[in-house]
């Protein structure tokens, strides 16, 4: 099954597919559809209403408000930790990253070359240092929260793939996170340079920042912002949103050469939940 799994997505219209699923996420009519599809997600996945901010799915005015809900005040506490977790979900793989090299999953790795569109200024400054990579589930929130306090220097959407990003297409497609679509933020921290990538995945109908709303899927190319002068200055403190995604999917932090280092008990599929302490 997962063979076809994966032969299936080779040949699917991946992205006509997505912005397709992005369109019918967003009608708010006919409501008796739009309500039914909303209860259907939250008993299938197990979707816990009772943390949101407005826990009765028929005030959502379509699927995508739903999916991107809010939490109600103080369910998601953040810790004094130097760096706290982004997002509910679980982690994909975490470690040092390998010169320029990040691994994937069971023998598969990919470059921080590859993932950040082949920009050496930046690939330079995350050498030796850390990664994180954190998977997004249907049934989770999915907003993503600053770790760490910082200021937003630049951002760069990278055109791409649209494969799943669940673990059975992590273990079995080369270079996932490096070939699909993808939004890279960087920040400038008391840690040093950071990276947030927040990728894209099949039937993802976009992603937004809070600075900017939605930057995906804008035209298939390469687009690059520089947030580094005023009035485009942005500064976000350490658990504040910083973007989001219409449906589920991964983000991945890099941090640089003496970062603090991930608590131990982080492995591969351990379940992080938005604020709680992710490093030393």
């Amino acid at each position: 099954m997962d063979s076809l799994f994966i032969a299936l997505q080779h040949i699917v219209p991946q992205h006509l597919l997505s912005r397709f699923t992005g369109w019918l996420a967003e009608r708010r009519s006919p409501l008796w559809l739009k309500n039914w599809v909303i209860r259907r997600f939250i008993a299938h996945f197990g979707v816990d209403m009772s943390e949101a901010a407005e826990p009765d799915p028929t005030r959502y005015g379509n699927f995508n408000a739903f999916f991107t809900r809010a939490l109600r005040d103080g369910v998601r506490p953040i810790d004094d930790a130097p760096l706290v977790c982004p997002a509910d979900g679980a982690i994909s793989q975490l470690g040092t990253i390998n010169e320029h090299s990040i691994f994937q999953a069971k023998g598969r790795h990919y470059s921080t070359w590859a993932l950040l569109g082949g920009d050496a200024a930046r690939v330079a400054q995350f050498r030796n240092g850390r990664f994180a990579t954190i998977y997004l589930s249907p049934r989770d929130y999915h907003r993503v929260h600053m770790p760490v306090a910082g200021r937003l220097t630049s951002s760069c959407y990278i055109p791409g793939d649209l494969y799943s990003v669940n673990n059975v297409t992590a273990e079995n497609v080369d270079r996932l996170f490096a070939r699909n679509e993808r939004l890279v933020c960087y920040f400038d921290t008391q840690y040093g340079p950071v990276a947030m990538v927040l990728v894209g995945a099949m039937i993802v109908a976009g992603i937004e920042t809070v600075w900017s709303g939605q930057v995906a899927p804008p035209p298939r190319q390469m687009v690059q912002a520089n947030y580094q002068a005023a009035p485009d200055a942005v500064e976000l403190a350490k658990g504040q949103e910083m973007g989001r995604f219409k449906l589920g999917s991964t983000v991945i932090l890099l941090l640089p050469e003496g970062a603090p280092d991930w608590l131990n008990h982080f492995t591969a599929g351990t379940p992080t939940r938005l604020g709680e302490a992710l490093a030393q």
